[in-house]
């Protein structure tokens, strides 16, 4: 059931970790960064949790103005995403993101969620400010996100994009892997773990993006 403990300190910190502090409470504010999510695409996204822990989490959150129910993305269930006060959640939730990059890897099966993925690409990719815009169409676990390469950044939106120089089909394991090794796409895509329609020289530069970026201001990349 939610929980109401405190740890009864007045500094700010504290306070903050009152709110969310609990486990899971991050991670569940992580998936909504980029759409919101109905409750089945949180369990999906978040493995480990249990369907009960995760309704009490969302309360909690929802009580104390972290989330909201809004409208879902398309047709079913509500979905849940974050208020204006939960949004500032965000550069909080990416500097843990890269100060936790020196922690030890957790034991297996680890989960990787779609979100996740996508927030080390948007942070990452340092794409040459002098080439064209571009656009990818990724589609990760049965989900369509746009990535969109522009002045030397990365925008990460949930949904289809209008329209795509290049579509991706795969899993966040698989997507992470080929960030880190572009030249495993050939040999992803011979085993059916990657679809690529589309120039297949797009994909090369959003991943080359991430592993080979621009070596400009660091300031550029997208956050």
């Amino acid at each position: 059931m939610p929980t109401s403990r405190s740890y009864r300190d007045s500094c700010g910190i504290a306070r903050a970790l009152d709110v969310v502090g609990e486990r899971w409470a991050l991670l569940v504010a992580r998936e909504l960064l980029f759409a919101p999510q109905r409750f089945s695409e949180l369990r999906h996204a978040l493995p480990h949790i249990s369907s009960n822990l995760l309704a009490d989490r969302l309360r909690e959150l929802e009580h104390n103005g972290v989330i909201r129910r809004g409208a879902a993305p398309a047709p079913g269930p509500q979905a849940y995403e974050l208020t204006e006060w939960g949004r500032k959640l965000e550069p909080i939730l990416l500097a843990l993101g890269d100060w936790g990059i020196d922690a030890p890897q957790p034991p297996p099966p680890a989960a990787l969620s779609a979100t996740s993925v996508l927030i080390f690409l948007q942070g990452a990719a340092r794409p040459d400010p002098a080439a064209p815009p571009m656009t990818c169409r990724l589609e990760l676990d049965g989900r369509a996100w746009t990535v969109h390469l522009a002045d030397g950044r990365a925008q990460v939106r949930a949904g289809e994009p209008a329209a795509a120089d290049v579509s991706l089909r795969t899993d966040p394991a698989t997507l992470s892997g080929l960030l880190t090794d572009p030249a495993a796409l050939p040999a992803a895509a011979a085993d059916g773990a990657v679809a690529v329609v589309g120039d297949p020289a797009a994909i090369a530069r959003l991943l080359h993006a991430v592993t080979d970026p621009w070596p400009g201001d660091a300031d550029i990349v997208a956050r």
